[in-house]
C-alpha cells in the first residue's frame, strides 16, 4: 500500500518558474512544501509572506539540502545551474523525485547528463512543458497523432516577444510531441542579433528563424524575435500543423483551435480546461510515479530533444550553415571563401549544381 502522506518538497529558485511550483505545491495535497531556497532576499521574503513563515528559506541551496532533506526537489534556476544543483539534490538521503525546469541544461549535453544521473538513479522527473499539461494542447497532439489531418508535413510556428531558447524549447518540444519522438536530422537557422536583446539571463537574437527536419520529412519552421507580424494580433504564439489531408491552428495559450479537414470544412473545437494548473499537473504526475514505482521520462526526454533542435539552431546562425543532429557528431566543413549569391569566378573548386 502506497504512503498516503504528503510528499515533503522544496525548490531552489523564487523567480517565474519557481514561483510556479512554489504555488503549485502549495496547493496540491500530494505535497507539504517545507523549504525554498533563492539568492535574493527580496525573493525569500515574498515567499515568507506567501506562506506565513512556515516555510524554511535559504540562500544557499546546499545549505538547504543539508539543514531540510525533502523527498522532491524542484529546479527552477537559471539553466547552466541546473546539472549541479540536480547532482547534489540527488545525494539528499531519501530523495524520490524531481522537477527540473526547461531548458533542462545550458547544452544538450548538461541535460543528456541529467536524465542519466536521475535514471541512474531509478527516481522519476517531470519537465514542466505547459503545452503538455494543457487541455487544448494535449487535444492537438491526440488528434495529429491519431491521424486526423493525415500525414503530419509541416508545423509552422509564429511567435513574437520571445525568442529560441526561452519560449523556443515549449515549441520544438510540442513538435516533437506532435511527430511522436521521431529524430530530428538537421538544423538550419538564421538569426539577427542587432538590437542586443537579453531576456530571462540568456543573450538572445532580435529576429530569427529556424528550420528542422525529421528523418521522415516533417518540417518545423519557426519565426521568433521581439517584434514578429503574426497572421493573428491577439496571440503571441500560433502553430499552423499541416498534414496531406487537413491542418490545424492553434494558439499556445488558447483552450480551443481550428481544424480543417475531409470532414470539416473549418470547425472550432473548444477544450474544456483541466482544473488545476500546468505545474500541478505535472507534479502531481510525478507524485503518482513515486507513489506506484512507475517510471515515464517521455516528456523528459522530448524536452531533451528539443534542447538539442536550440542548441543546433544557435550553432547554426553563429556558423552560417547546417548543422546534423547529433550535435557532438560529425558536422560539414565550412569553407569561408565562398560567397553565395557572388558571381562565379571559376576558380576554388565546388561543384557545378547544374551536374548533380
Amino acid at each position: 500500500m502506497s504512503d498516503p502522506r504528503p510528499l515533503t518538497a522544496a525548490v531552489i529558485g523564487a523567480g517565474a518558474g519557481g514561483t510556479l511550483s512554489i504555488d503549485a505545491l502549495l496547493a496540491s495535497d500530494d505535497f507539504t512544501l517545507t523549504a525554498v531556497a533563492d539568492m535574493s532576499e527580496a525573493a525569500l521574503e515574498r515567499v515568507r509572506e506567501k506562506t506565513g513563515g512556515t516555510v524554511a528559506t535559504y540562500t544557499d541551496a546546499l545549505e538547504m539540502f543539508a539543514q531540510s532533506p525533502t523527498e522532491v526537489v524542484c529546479v527552477s534556476t537559471y539553466a547552466p545551474t541546473h546539472l549541479p544543483l540536480t547532482r547534489a539534490a540527488l545525494e539528499i538521503p531519501g530523495i524520490r523525485g524531481l522537477l527540473v525546469e526547461k531548458p533542462l541544461g545550458d547544452t544538450t549535453a548538461a541535460g543528456r547528463e541529467i536524465l542519466d544521473l536521475i535514471k541512474a538513479h531509478d527516481l522519476p522527473v517531470v519537465v514542466p512543458h505547459g503545452l503538455m499539461a494543457q487541455a487544448g494542447g494535449a487535444e492537438v497532439v491526440r488528434r495529429v497523432r491519431a491521424g486526423e489531418i493525415g500525414t503530419l508535413r509541416v508545423v509552422e510556428i509564429e511567435c513574437t516577444s520571445w525568442d529560441i531558447i526561452n519560449a523556443g524549447i515549449h515549441w520544438f518540444q510540442f513538435f516533437v510531441a506532435l511527430t511522436g519522438g521521431e529524430p530530428v536530422d538537421f538544423v538550419l537557422a538564421a538569426a539577427d542579433v542587432s538590437t542586443r536583446t537579453f531576456r530571462d539571463g540568456m543573450q538572445v537574437e532580435t529576429d530569427a528563424i529556424t528550420l528542422a527536419r525529421t528523418r521522415s520529412g516533417v518540417r518545423a519552421l519557426m519565426h521568433t524575435g521581439d517584434f514578429v507580424p503574426l497572421t493573428r494580433n491577439d496571440i503571441v504564439c500560433l502553430f499552423r500543423i499541416v498534414g496531406d489531408n487537413g491542418f490545424i491552428e492553434f494558439g499556445a495559450y488558447e483552450g480551443y483551435f481550428t481544424i480543417v479537414n475531409a470532414g470539416n470544412d473549418r470547425v472550432r473545437v473548444d477544450v474544456e480546461p483541466f482544473e488545476v494548473s500546468g505545474h500541478q499537473r505535472h507534479l502531481e504526475f510525478l507524485a503518482s510515479q513515486i507513489r506506484d514505482g512507475s517510471r515515464d521520462y517521455a516528456i523528459p526526454d522530448s524536452s531533451l530533444q528539443a534542447l538539442e533542435i536550440v542548441e543546433a539552431a544557435y550553432e547554426s546562425a553563429r556558423a552560417h550553415g547546417t548543422v546534423l543532429l547529433p550535435i557532438d557528431g560529425e558536422q560539414p566543413e565550412r569553407p569561408t571563401d565562398w560567397n553565395a549569391g557572388a558571381p562565379y569566378s571559376g576558380t576554388g573548386g565546388g561543384r557545378n549544381g547544374r551536374e548533380l
